[in-house]
């Protein structure tokens, strides 16, 4: 791969990464989610990340021109190569806090991949234009998950507010920019995250107005940070579930 190419590479795999570890975190609410209609709707949108990971990896695939695939990004990579944000990776807890993560992710996402449709990167805007439609519809969905249970019960409410004070300290690191992020907004592949964070705070302070919420005192603390890639050991016990199959069974094909 071109020196020129390692920040577009690593650009991928973000996007990549994120909706594939987004997508296995939400898939395992498949058969065990409250009710019928959102264990089906749970399953549809996780069918839409993994989609999403197709495209994002099979792009950062051919970038690198080593003849691996979007397969094998996804499948024979260890822990410490992989580059989504830590929020994504967090075990899903109770149904609240899978409801306000997916909030929190989709009030970027939307704003994000509209700017994207504008990359200089033709197969960038291509794939933003394709997931966009999808993240819309996410967003649209759990911004009322969000207010109808946070405008619920008193229980209700409860866990929101604690799934809100849980994941709001990693919402930092979504707009933090590096060397990677500076280098795609020269190329002007993509936004600095950083210039999102107005856009995301309005729809979130907006949602969370009407599920009766408060934002948690201070500024968003940085718990993971992309400079280092610190994972926990929640994505490691998710890979091992995830790849066990191709680990187990190298080259399979069916």
């Amino acid at each position: 791969m071109d020196a020129a190419q390692k920040p577009l590479f690593e650009f991928l795999l973000r996007q990549g990464d994120n909706a594939l570890v987004l997508g296995h975190r939400t898939s395992e609410w498949c058969g065990v989610a409250p009710v019928l209609e959102e264990d089906i709707a749970l399953a549809n949108m996780a069918l839409d990340q993994i989609g999403q990971t197709q495209l994002w990896l099979g792009y950062a695939a051919e970038v690198e021109g080593a003849g691996r695939s979007a397969d094998d990004l996804a499948f024979l990579r260890d822990v410490y190569d992989f580059r989504n944000l830590l929020m994504l990776e967090v075990p899903n807890g109770d149904f609240g806090r899978t409801q306000m993560r997916q909030f929190l992710y989709d009030a970027f996402q939307v704003p994000w991949l509209k700017q994207l449709q504008n990359s200089t990167d033709t197969r960038v805007a291509e794939i933003a234009s394709k997931c966009l439609k999808e993240a819309l519809y996410h967003l649209d969905r759990s911004s009322h998950t969000v207010i109808a249970l946070g405008d619920g019960t008193a229980e209700s409410n409860k866990r929101m507010d604690e799934a809100l004070t849980f994941l709001w300290p990693y919402s930092g690191e979504v707009f933090v920019d590096d060397e990677t992020d500076h280098a795609m907004a020269a190329a002007g592949v993509a936004p600095l995250p950083s210039e999102i964070k107005p856009l995301w705070l309005e729809t979130v302070q907006t949602v969370l107005a009407q599920a009766c919420l408060t934002l948690p005192e201070g500024d968003y603390a940085q718990k993971g940070g992309r400079t280092g890639f610190r994972h926990t050991e929640h994505l490691g016990h998710m890979l091992a579930v995830m790849q066990t199959l191709q680990r187990s069974y190298p080259g399979a094909t069916w």
